[in-house]
């Protein structure tokens, strides 16, 4: 009978062994690395190594680094994970004594979840600075589109005109707090477990807020129980970036309305258009179905990094390491090439303002403006405005007429007929209410699309998205600062 008690199993090594060595390998190799030399010059510094243990262990990891292509590297089932690979090859250069106690007051626990927390935080990064290349994008759009007219569209109808610059401040502000969830959940990421141990620390006089500044941490995560077992800080980021692609999923769906040929609001360049194979009047707009798809397909991946760590016990556990980080890291790998797709195409787009004349004369969408201006130019009451503008409506629609023909006849026996009396507005004025440019200019209250209530609201924009610019360059630049304490900490202990 085959013998079957050794570890690891053969389909054990297949299929669990085997893909975390090779995620671990092309993931968390260059990270591993430097939390051996951040442990080491952080023991060294608090004499649990003996200066000359120290410097033996830095000089063989310096070894192992130039000898080891962790590309190269198959999973044989000799070593249980890459971290007793790379401790076993330490072993081999100095000897057990000195370089078992590189592993001195510290554990795979802390370890991991430390290697998880800083590729969150890189991969974080890297989704931030592409959201704010996007927000640059939109508001340079938005500044160019302050008066361009389009139909905005309630229930999926036409409802008021107003201007594709304030569409797109709506998206600006989304994004702007967009990035604020993002930050926010950065920052409970941004805490190391490193020195929790097992769960409980160590006897050892470990400095932990030594270890969190060379490895690039706020700060350490304070209780070493929730340091190995608290999963919100996953919870927390993928949370905020799902919000973030249902906002940009639903903007998809508008782009892809807008972009229809029965509204036309919206030219696609033809950098972003596919051609029928068979039909050759087609213009198809497919990247907008890609950012999509895109969009959808990152929700799902932040439900299920969510929806695995329901009812998980809080403590240590399987379910939140390295099969669930991988499917994370796809998700924010997803976010960074559908946000530059979402910044190119968004890039090129052009209002077709004889198209969205048509629809709006159609539509008739100014007849709100012709009865909030009765109001103020008549004096009467909003509703008696409103039942002259239905009757004005139902008479042109029963007439296959626009809103642009309405002739001024019509609307003074519409008014007389609803009020008992001659209107005192001329035709000229008639024909400023109904003009869209005229809708969108009134409206100057805070947040609305008149020119200087946009210019207003896009200056804010501006503001809070270079105070976000600089933010982003305060957490990278931590990393970088970390990198150069790290290595003047390990040429310290180099020294012997």
């Amino acid at each position: 009978m085959k013998d079957t008690s050794k570890f690891p199993s053969p389909v054990y090594q297949e299929t669990v062994l085997q893909p975390i060595f090779n995620t671990f390998k092309a993931e968390y190799y260059r990270d591993m690395m430097a939390v051996n030399y951040a442990h080491l010059a952080m023991l060294t510094e608090q004499g649990i190594l003996k200066n000359e243990e120290g410097r033996l262990i830095a000089a063989a990891l310096k070894e192992i680094e130039g000898e080891i292509d962790p590309e190269s590297l198959e999973y044989t089932g000799e070593y249980e994970d890459l971290f007793f690979y790379v401790e076993k090859q330490l072993i081999k250069k100095i000897g057990v004594e000195i370089a078992g106690k590189l592993h001195t007051g510290r554990s795979r626990n802390d370890l991991n979840i430390t290697l998880f927390k800083m590729k969150t935080k890189e991969y974080l990064r890297g989704l931030l600075h592409e959201l704010l290349s996007l927000q640059s994008t939109l508001l340079e759009l938005a500044e160019e589109n302050k008066e361009a007219i389009v139909v905005a569209y309630t229930h999926g109808q036409p409802a008021q005109p107003t201007t594709f610059g304030h569409y797109l401040g709506a998206l600006i502000e989304i994004l702007l707090r967009d990035f604020r969830r993002l930050v926010s959940a950065y920052g409970t990421a941004d805490q190391c477990s490193m020195g929790a141990a097992a769960i409980t620390t160590s006897g050892f006089p470990l400095n932990r807020e030594r270890m969190a500044e060379l490895l690039g941490f706020a700060r350490p995560q304070e209780n070493s129980y929730g340091c190995i077992a608290a999963v919100d800080y996953l919870l927390e980021v993928y949370s905020a970036v799902k919000t973030l692609f249902i906002n940009l999923g639903r903007f998809a769906q508008d782009l892809g309305f807008w972009t229809a040929f029965e509204v036309g609001q919206l030219y696609v360049p033809n950098e972003f258009v596919q051609i029928s194979s068979i039909m050759p009047q087609k213009r198809n707009p497919v990247a907008v179905e890609h950012i999509r798809v895109q969009a959808s397909l990152i929700v799902g991946l932040c439900d299920g990094v969510v929806n695995s760590l329901h009812n998980t016990p809080f403590t240590d556990m399987n379910d939140g390491e390295d099969p669930l980080q991988a499917v994370a890291y796809e998700a924010l790998e997803r976010g960074v090439r559908c946000l530059r797709l979402i910044a190119g195409f968004t890039g090129g787009l052009k209002v077709q303002e004889e198209r969205v004349g048509r629809n709006i004369a159609e539509s008739f969408v100014t007849i709100t403006e012709l009865a909030d201006s009765l109001v103020r130019a008549e004096g009467v009451s909003f509703r008696t405005a409103h039942e002259v503008c239905s009757h004005l409506v139902r008479q042109l629609l029963s007439q296959g007429g626009t809103l642009d023909k309405l002739a001024f006849e019509d609307f003074r026996l519409a008014f007389e007929e609803v009020t008992g009396r001659q209107p005192t507005i001329s035709e000229a004025q008639l024909n400023t209410f109904l003009d869209p440019k005229n809708f969108v200019q009134v409206r100057r209250v805070f947040g609305g699309p008149s020119p200087e209530a946009l210019s207003a609201s896009l200056g804010r924009y501006r503001n809070e998205l270079q105070a976000q610019k600089e933010e982003l360059a305060g957490l990278e630049g931590r990393i970088t600062l970390a990198a150069a304490k790290l290595q003047e900490a390990v040429s310290q202990v180099l020294k012997g």
